[in-house]
């Protein structure tokens, strides 16, 4: 899904863009290859000695990662309520409208939360 989708979509819209690896251990290895090939110093995650990342990011993160500590869970709890996706398709259909619903309000609204959740977990 990496190579043969998820890039070449990101890289269709631009070339200015920073990857951020979840250190899903179920893909570490294989995915960090692809990145150090592919996106020399334009991806973070965790990370080993040799590897080409531009920083170090602590897996499975959700209190610190944009995707986790507010997009999934909209996606979801949009998506998930009835009537349930039947199929494929459907649920395919159920995602883009749930991801379209996400304008710049919201965003600026998550942005300022995450910039307080930070402030949070670092006084912790």
């Amino acid at each position: 899904m990496l190579e043969n989708w998820l890039m070449p979509q990101l890289n269709e819209d631009s070339n200015d863009y920073i990857f951020q690896q979840d250190g899903s251990s179920a893909h570490y290895k294989d995915v960090q290859g692809y990145l150090n090939q592919n996106l020399p110093q334009r991806w973070i995650g965790h990370t080993g000695k040799e590897d080409g990342a531009l920083m170090q990011w602590p897996p499975w993160s959700p209190d610190l990662t944009p995707c986790d500590f507010f997009f999934w869970g909209f996606v979801k709890d949009t998506v998930f309520v009835p009537p349930l996706p039947a199929n494929l398709q459907d649920l395919h259909n159920h995602i883009t409208a749930a991801v379209a619903l996400v304008d710049r309000d919201m965003l600026t609204r998550m942005w300022n939360e995450m910039d307080y959740h930070i402030d949070v977990c670092h006084v912790t």
